[in-house]
């Protein structure tokens, strides 16, 4: 593969109030909900590189430091599997359980997705009062701050609002914190910055409360209430953010946070009425079994994220997303995009900074030192015959070190250039 896929150019943010009109730039690519899973095709007739087979091989069965080790290569290209060690051995994910929630989110989302956050008004403004209720309708946009109310606070002011007479209404989708999982070390979540509408309803009314203080509005913190957005609601500011600026964050920079906001916003388009987590993660399930065709017993999944370390993929599961995501032109547009190029950017900058490396891999990186080391690395590699691999690689039971030596020692062989290799 000579050259990368289209790129598309995304909004980062867009505010709007009824006072002006903002242009909003849509994804590219086609909305993925109903992609399936590919169909079996016929052989293609494209051989594998052999020479890379054996030296695979080769690699697999060098001495190394003692641990659990899955291994898998997919040639793109040729659509043929290349080479497979203990493949389908469970081994805990780490991040890259990552690649799983955000292929998935694609799938059931589709690419257009977009998190709309909104302020509205019902009743009459009279004198700078305003006889009714300010609501904020919430989104699960993890990327909402307190500067995103001060605007909103400035669009209220501006549509007259100087004092309310009545109450702040919140119609929020998690009027609850995010949850730590139960297996997740008590740090996991305390050192987690979330987002606004991520912190539950009290701090959100607290912030909705002081931007429009700092406004001059005059508001008062028992005045605001949990409930849905009235009918004839009259919108005077709103947010929007696309589903890349999410993904994005959790493939490249490994965000634990956008990913666990991930997994809640697919619970909460499938079912607001339960606990999104819950229900994020049985779709994950869902998605790997249905979709993915993985029927390993041993597969577990417990979050979105990978900080738990009862999480168990494999390396041909994850080859398989990877496989799926590439089927799908949409979905691989943004894996390209938005997976970390080795020794360019992301959490792959520095781990795959080798010369021979740099640029030759777009990777999703796994690392969890506790309760010992485990490590992992997938994604798509340029070989040097022009196929496009998928690739897997996870480690467990070894120092994230020595899992790091084996990983950089694996893509070197994936880019190796070999004379009269065909």
């Amino acid at each position: 593969m000579k050259s990368s896929p289209r790129s598309f150019r995304f909004p980062l943010i867009i505010l709007s109030s009824l006072l002006a009109v903002a242009a909003l730039v849509g994804c590219g690519g086609k909305d993925t909900k109903d992609a399936v899973a590919p169909a079996k095709k016929a052989d293609t007739g494209i051989p594998v590189d052999a020479n890379l087979k054996q030296r695979l091989d080769e690699f697999a069965h060098k001495p190394r430091v003692a641990g659990r080790f899955g291994l898998c290569v997919y040639d793109l290209t040729a659509d043929k599997p290349v080479y497979a060690f203990q493949e389908n051995d469970p081994i805990p994910s780490a991040s890259c359980m990552k690649l799983l929630s955000g292929v998935a989110g694609y799938h059931l989302l589709g690419t257009h997705y977009n998190y709309e956050t909104s302020l509205f008004i019902k009743g009459r403004v009279a004198d700078g009062l305003l006889r009714g209720s300010v609501i904020l309708k919430g989104s699960a946009d993890p990327n909402f701050t307190p500067d995103d109310l001060k605007f909103m606070a400035r669009m209220l002011r501006k549509n007259g609002v100087k004092e309310l007479d009545g109450n702040i209404i919140l119609d929020l989708l998690l009027n609850e914190p995010v949850q730590a999982e139960v297996h997740w070390y008590p740090w996991d979540l305390e050192r987690s910055k979330y987002g606004l509408l991520y912190q539950g309803s009290t701090r959100i009314g607290n912030a909705l409360v002081a931007a429009c203080k700092a406004q001059g509005i005059k508001v008062k913190a028992d005045q605001v209430e949990t409930s849905k957005t009235p009918r004839g609601a009259h919108r005077v500011a709103r947010s929007i953010r696309t589903i890349d600026r999410v993904v994005e964050r959790m493939w490249k920079n490994s965000s634990n946070t956008r990913a666990t906001a991930m997994l809640y916003t697919i619970g909460q388009h499938l079912n607001a009425n339960d606990s999104a987590q819950k229900v994020g993660v049985a779709y994950l399930n869902k998605f790997l079994k249905q979709t993915i065709h993985e029927n390993n017993p041993k597969i577990v999944v417990h979050d979105g994220c990978g900080l738990c370390r009862y999480n168990r993929l494999s390396a041909q599961s994850l080859v398989d997303i990877l496989r799926y995501g590439y089927a799908d032109k949409a979905i691989f547009n943004r894996l390209w995009k938005h997976l970390s190029v080795a020794g360019v950017d992301g959490t792959a900058c520095r781990l795959l900074s080798d010369p021979e490396l740099r640029g030759k891999l777009r990777v999703k990186t796994g690392t969890l030192s506790h309760p010992y080391g485990i490590s992992t690395l997938a994604g798509y590699c340029e070989a040097p015959n022009g196929h496009l691999l998928a690739f897997a690689i996870m480690d467990s039971e070894m120092s994230v070190l020595d899992a790091h030596v084996l990983q950089r020692n694996l893509c070197k062989v994936l880019v190796k250039e070999v004379k009269g290799a065909k």
